[in-house]
């Protein structure tokens, strides 16, 4: 099951998800980007959307206006839509509107890979290759890994530090920001506290790590960006509306 959380309410972009697409709201327009791939369900915190929702004929769940992140909004709707422990769910975010089905599906893929192995705990997400330049900026989320691809560290500074950086021609790992859990582990996930390197940081992924449990980690091909700001609408719109 691939579940959309739907905040309303943003500090850097009021209402963004409600923001017209090429003809669609963010949020209904991400929807529809991955419902080929599994069952789509919009969580959310607002009557507003569970009735934009309606209107598309795609299925919303009412959560919690308290939730700090958008894993914890996707845990109150899983349980309350009564899935199995070892049901896959996959977090895609809303202002992810271009999304490619298939990193999507990658991930979906790798969930299904760590099924098989011996893990207690499963988490997988995945990065593309950006330049130096763009690790610059705070807004894109880097990722480091070990060698069997489990993330080692999360931040908005750029890392790895290349101390050589006048000549700079490193390619960083750019963190996209879809997870997938089985419902046993997204349910365990949001049963640990929020850590220090969370809350300073601003990541949720950061909560796994600091409670040594293994994030896996896989490199796509995409295009697509999260929609955080107005002048990220701008760019997405002229780099897909074409």
């Amino acid at each position: 099951m691939i579940i959309i959380p739907a905040r309303l309410k943003s500090s850097r972009f009021e209402n963004k998800i409600l923001v017209d697409i090429l003809g669609l709201p963010m949020v209904i327009r991400t929807a529809k980007q991955v419902s080929s791939l599994d069952k789509v369900v919009i969580a959310t915190d607002s009557q507003e959307v569970i009735k934009l929702a309606a209107s598309y004929n795609i299925e919303a769940v009412m959560t919690s206006e308290d939730h700090q992140s958008g894993t914890d909004r996707i845990n109150e709707a899983v349980d309350n839509l009564n899935l199995n422990d070892d049901e896959i769910v996959i977090n895609v975010q809303a202002d992810e509107p271009f999304i490619e089905t298939e990193v999507v599906q990658a991930v979906i893929d790798d969930i299904k890979r760590l099924k098989h192995t011996h893990r207690n705990f499963i988490m997988s997400s995945c990065y593309k290759e950006i330049s130096s330049n763009l690790a610059d900026d705070p807004n894109h989320v880097k990722v480091v890994c070990d060698e069997n691809h489990d993330a080692i560290y999360f931040s908005r500074a750029k890392i790895p530090y290349n101390r050589d950086h006048y000549n700079d021609d490193t390619k960083y790992k750019g963190h996209l920001g879809i997870y997938g859990f089985t419902k046993k582990s997204l349910n365990n996930f949001c049963s640990l506290n929020q850590t220090a390197l969370e809350d300073i940081e601003k990541l949720e992924q950061l909560r796994a790590i600091a409670n040594d449990k293994k994030i896996s980690m896989i490199k796509v091909d995409s295009k697509s960006f999260g929609i955080d700001t107005k002048e990220d609408l701008a760019n997405a719109l002229k780099v897909f509306g074409k």
